[in-house]
């Protein structure tokens, strides 16, 4: 399964860029943002940023995210009992 997870981008240096979420940066390629800015948010699939994305739907997408693995965190730590 592929996911694609938005990230803030918190430095830009030509076609590099730094993407942080929950604390955690990560080294991404931007070849396919047009004038990518820090402060922005992407999304971001197999190391590069394919879609610049709005702060309000930026943070949903994490939030979501969020509930999904504390649900699956639940799930394995009940069958590990």
């Amino acid at each position: 399964m592929c996911v694609a997870i938005p990230l803030k981008l918190k430095e830009v240096d030509g076609n590099i860029g730094i993407g942080i979420r929950d604390g955690v940066s990560r080294e991404i390629r931007l070849d396919f943002i047009k004038d990518p800015k820090p402060g922005e948010y992407v999304i971001v699939h197999a190391g590069f940023a394919i879609e610049r994305i709005d702060e309000h739907s930026a943070l949903e997408s994490i939030s979501l995210a969020e509930e999904v693995e504390a649900e699956l965190a639940a799930l394995y730590n009940r069958q590990d009992h």
